[in-house]
């Protein structure tokens, strides 16, 4: 499959062959699923916590006598059946994670950018970067590359401060080392940008 390789400016610079078995296969739309869910359980903090009988503080007598009073027993006012008292069965600290087989993370990052690239939402440019870190020229770029105000995933081969920080405050915009990109990052963006030598990284990465 080839694709388009633009410049920074917009315009074409030549083609470049995208690899079949990462970006031309049939999606999977189960392993997918279980890498948005498996990433989006990894996002929570896990710490929710409610006191049973045993930690809410006071009732530390018995309320009133055992017989006489005409009214139900009560051995402390922390019960869980009075206002104040413990909670039963609330939720306590544990962890949310969900382990998936490396092959299944693997199928569902393809099938993501297999997706993408079915859509015409996937967009290769030539290497670039910025002498100083300025929003200004990242959104000159996006705009360049008919990008601006779409969501959109920025690959790069490896962390550069200046692009990274120069995206940082345009909204809906995410630069991310093409080797870690989630599946769901790229399923959340509507558009990839992928700098050219990401290409390299990705093949490596996923055609294991």
């Amino acid at each position: 499959m080839l694709l388009d390789i633009f410049k920074i400016d917009g315009s074409k610079s030549g083609q470049v062959e995208m690899n079949d078995a990462i970006f031309g296969i049939d999606p999977n739309e189960h392993a997918m699923h279980m890498a948005v869910v498996a990433y989006l359980a990894h996002q929570r903090q896990g710490t929710a916590k409610t006191k049973t009988r045993s930690e809410v503080r006071g009732g530390g007598r018995k309320p009133w006598r055992q017989k006489g009073r005409g009214t139900a027993r009560a051995g402390t006012i922390r019960s869980p059946l009075w206002a104040g008292g413990g909670t039963i069965h609330g939720p306590v600290p544990h962890k949310y994670t969900i382990d998936l087989p490396k092959k299944v993370k693997r199928l569902a990052r393809k099938s993501a950018f297999s997706t993408r690239i079915s859509e015409n939402n996937i967009k290769i440019v030539e290497d670039f970067t910025f002498d100083e870190i300025k929003t200004k020229q990242m959104t000159e770029v996006l705009k360049s590359l008919e990008l601006s105000g779409e969501k959109t995933l920025i690959l790069v081969p490896k962390v550069d401060e200046k692009v990274y920080i120069s995206a940082r405050n345009i909204p809906n915009v995410k630069v991310a080392p093409a080797d870690l990109a989630s599946t769901y990052d790229i399923l959340n963006h509507k558009k990839i940008l992928i700098l050219k030598s990401s290409i390299d990284t990705i093949d490596k990465t996923f055609s294991l």
